[in-house]
């Protein structure tokens, strides 16, 4: 039998739907959470997905948790609306079974979908784990780790960078301060993005992942040079200048 292609027709008019939802939901959002950093993690998502040696997670339950994980962010939605995840994309569920011919609520993939977006968050992980509630689930379902994976690679590296900084700009959040602070844009790297690395699930995830952790320790390093106008030796002037210099085929 030939494999089928993903996506199928009706699949791809599940992901159009919900990338609608998305991205009607998400334009209030800043840039540090808007519907760009949904594609990324899509994209990411999907690639980890087909390069996860020896098993098959379903792609398009990957794919529509991807798109929307963020939907229901708390940073940006009252306690009510992000109360009952299912109950709030039921609707969206119920379309694609009566006008598409999709159902997901009856083979259980809506359930799935729902309870992926509910734990992608790195802060409802560490809850669970402090308070002992990770179950089998948690540790096996790949479809999950694709997504989480996906999700947190974003947070670090450049992208990761300059949604921080992103961020910060939003909520008037200083990008550093002398010692002493610990509400600081840099303070956060050291809080929580360089341990992203450590909790990454998937193969393909810890590869991409320690490329992007050693950009951010490189670019902390620049940060802190820089900060403490650390001199440059006078033996690196000249070759600086030389490296700085524009010709005109490079503007």
């Amino acid at each position: 039998m030939e494999p089928t292609t993903y996506p199928s027709t009706r699949e791809q008019v599940a992901i159009d739907v919900a990338e609608k939802l998305m991205l009607a939901t998400m334009t209030r959002y800043d840039p540090s959470h808007d519907s760009f950093h949904v594609e990324r993690v899509r994209r990411t998502a999907l690639s980890i997905a087909q390069s996860i040696p020896g098993r098959k997670p379903d792609l398009l339950v990957v794919e529509l948790a991807a798109l929307l994980h963020d939907v229901l962010d708390k940073k940006y939605v009252s306690p009510v609306e992000a109360a009952d995840p299912y109950a709030y994309f039921l609707p969206f569920f119920q379309s694609l079974a009566t006008i598409h011919e999709l159902d997901l609520i009856s083979d259980g993939r809506a359930r799935l979908i729902t309870r992926i977006v509910e734990n992608v968050s790195w802060t409802t992980e560490r809850k669970l784990q402090e308070n002992g509630k990770i179950e089998e689930w948690h540790r096996d379902c790949v479809e999950l780790h694709c997504v989480q994976d996906a999700d947190r690679l974003d947070a670090i590296g450049a992208f990761g960078i300059m949604r921080c900084a992103a961020y910060s700009a939003a909520v008037n959040r200083p990008l550093h301060a002398p010692p002493g602070r610990d509400d600081t844009a840099i303070q956060h790297f050291y809080d929580k993005l360089l341990h992203i690395q450590e909790r990454l699930k998937t193969e393909p995830g810890k590869a991409m992942g320690s490329r992007r952790h050693q950009f951010m320790l490189s670019f902390l390093h620049s940060v802190q040079d820089e900060y403490n106008a650390t001199p440059i030796p006078s033996q690196s002037l000249g070759k600086s200048r030389q490296e700085g210099t524009v010709s005109n085929s490079d503007t």
